[in-house]
């Protein structure tokens, strides 16, 4: 399955139902938040291709207020080189009022439209003539997003950058920078419209991570925006025991794997009433980051800092915790214990 993150659960399941016994191979630049969690806990083999085709170069990427002087800019450079333009405007009721904003503002620019709701001889002829650079902007929505492949086009322009998923931006900065020449990509927001947290926080990251193969640390990033999501479907212990119970009955001892998941959700029913923003634990370190209004009891707290050494403050609202727990089951054992000491019951 090629670009995996295009798929949802639904869909790959039908695709595996195909056969009774398949092999299934997927593989993406970016990941989706479920199947890394799954890679992560150690469900699904992971491996990472890192090394880039010989001479390509890392694409740069500005972040923007929507500005014509900008536009202007971006695009007069990349036409004085020879090159091609990407303008994505991601609304096909408003992309032909973009074409003629565009028309005014760039004369020297020979513009054709893309989008989905073209019919299909049509949009071939478009990028036929965008392919053989009678056109040097492609005007386009998120159609772009796979399968192009256009060495020449080296500038990328996305107006309402904030309206894209992580992934989405990763894909579409991946249309240029595709030849030895250096790429530009240009992340462009309304500076009249407030942008949400989780879109900032995509953006920083984007902007951030621009390296060659950076698509799995950004979809680390994405996993931390958004969450996995719900692997199990349960919401209380007893309903994940019953799970257990009936897995083990159907299929015998579970593998380790089995177990960590298992337990990583029950630790996850246990803390989504006690206000815990995060848990990071490794084989040596466990850090907890608390919500600021979490009912954590500070008298136990206190005493629980003085009569333990291994415990610190890292900040107003983490505890850093030294202990060295390779068992993955008996760090769940120890971060459970560690809580029940310290928050009101």
């Amino acid at each position: 399955i090629d670009e995996e993150h295009r798929f949802g659960v639904r869909q790959k399941e039908l695709l595996k139902a195909m056969r009774a016994e398949v092999d299934v191979l997927t593989l993406t630049a970016t990941p989706i938040p479920r199947t890394l969690s799954m890679a992560m806990e150690g469900l699904r083999e992971f491996s990472i291709i890192s090394t880039p085709p010989q001479k390509r170069l890392s694409i740069k990427t500005f972040v923007n207020n929507y500005s014509e002087g900008i536009i202007r800019e971006a695009v007069l450079r990349e036409f004085n080189r020879g090159g091609q333009v990407y303008f994505l405007h991601n609304d096909v009721d408003t992309i032909l009022s973009m074409k003629e904003k565009l028309e005014k503002l760039i004369p020297e620019a020979r513009i054709e439209i893309a989008h989905g709701q073209m019919r299909e001889r049509e949009l071939e002829r478009v990028m036929h003539d965008f392919y053989q650079q009678k056109a040097n902007i492609l005007l386009c929505t998120t159609i772009i997003e796979t399968g192009i492949d256009i060495p020449s086009a080296n500038t990328i322009i996305m107006n309402r950058a904030d309206m894209f998923g992580l992934a989405q931006l990763h894909q579409l900065r991946g249309r240029v920078g595709r030849s030895h020449h250096q790429a530009y990509a240009y992340l462009l927001i309304d500076p009249d419209r407030k942008i949400s947290g989780h879109a900032q926080k995509r953006l920083e990251a984007i902007q951030l991570l621009e390296d060659l193969g950076a698509g799995y640390y950004l979809a680390i990033h994405d996993l931390e925006i958004r969450g996995a999501g719900e692997l199990l479907g349960l919401n209380d212990h007893e309903a994940l025991m019953e799970m257990k119970e009936e897995l083990v009955d159907r299929f015998g001892v579970m593998p380790e794997q089995t177990q960590s998941l298992i337990s990583f959700h029950d630790l996850r029913i246990y803390i989504q009433h006690l206000d815990i923003k995060k848990i990071d634990a490794s084989d040596s370190t466990i850090q907890i980051s608390f919500a600021s209004d979490s009912k954590i009891d500070p008298l136990k707290l206190i005493k629980l800092l003085s009569n333990d050494k291994r415990c610190r403050m890292n900040g107003p609202d983490k505890i850093k915790i030294a202990v060295t727990i390779g068992d993955i089951l008996e760090r769940v054992k120890f971060i459970k214990d560690f809580l029940n000491k310290i928050f009101e019951t």
